[in-house]
């Protein structure tokens, strides 16, 4: 169901990031397709171990985890710029990435023709959607205890998936596990962004307090965090950890009333666990 029809069932709601959150995408997407397509793109391969293990920092582990693809590329080819060889146009990169109103694939179009550096750049966004394509379906799944998180909240809250990925790609994914049976409305990239989607949720009659965003990312503190809503963390590489937690804790104190002070726990957790 679209944001615009849905009706709350539930006093609370939980929202659930997709990529690196409830489905174990993000490691296999950017290990596999992105930092790979980078090297090959710009001809990198002298210095592909060290250039890979910089990509995975930058957009796995570390507070830039989950930036805009574009972003996380400005990044990445401005430090190769600086360490092993010159990359035509980065400085036009990095100013469109840091001013468009949009940065997607349709965005770059417009760009075409002003520098070499958008065709290379709209070349290699668009070989990694050809990857992911590619990737083995059943190495595409669900987090340990995924499943059985979603069971307990949809006994008492509605379930919205708030994600920045593609939309046919996460119904998809998630109705091959059963989970998208028990959400109860989804808004993804086409909707707006995380924040956007969290303001338009809490707009169908919920208070702040009764509002769980779960997630992996720092944007997903800063879309709870601009709404006055509730976060929840998902730490990356102990993500089982993170959601056995959210089942036998996280979820009570939610639906309680008594989570501020946890909260405030989890976000330091979150973070001294990215910095590491």
């Amino acid at each position: 169901m679209s944001v615009l029809d849905f009706k709350k069932k539930h006093n609370h709601i939980v929202c659930i990031d997709s990529d690196g959150c409830a489905m174990d995408t993000m490691n296999i997407k950017h290990i596999r397709c992105f930092g790979p397509c980078m090297v090959k793109e710009w001809e990198l391969s002298e210095w592909e171990q060290k250039i890979l293990e910089r990509w995975n920092e930058i957009n796995l582990y570390s507070l830039t985890r989950g930036i805009n693809r574009f972003k996380g590329l400005s990044m990445a080819l401005s430090e190769i710029n600086e360490k092993y060889r010159k990359i035509d146009g980065v400085e036009e990169l990095r100013v469109w990435s840091e001013t468009a109103p949009e940065l997607s694939n349709s965005s770059l179009v417009s760009k075409i023709g002003t520098s070499p550096v958008f065709e290379k750049a709209l070349n290699w966004s668009r070989s990694v959607n050809e990857e992911i394509e590619k990737l083995p379906q059943e190495e595409i799944k669900p987090f340990e205890g995924v499943k059985e998180a979603f069971s307990l909240i949809h006994e008492s809250a509605d379930i919205a998936v708030v994600s920045s990925a593609n939309p046919e790609a996460v119904r998809k994914e998630w109705e091959r596990f059963g989970l998208l049976e028990m959400v109860d409305v989804i808004c993804t990239q086409e909707v707006g962004s995380k924040s956007a989607c969290i303001k338009m949720i809490s707009e169908k009659g919920y208070e702040k307090d009764h509002i769980l965003m779960v997630g992996d990312a720092p944007g997903d503190r800063k879309a709870a965090e601009e709404n006055e809503v509730l976060f929840y963390p998902i730490l990356v590489k102990h993500e089982a950890e993170s959601w056995a937690e959210f089942r036998t804790t996280a979820l009570d104190k939610f639906l309680k009333l008594s989570y501020e002070d946890y909260g405030e726990e989890k976000k330091s957790q979150f973070e001294s666990n990215l910095m590491e």
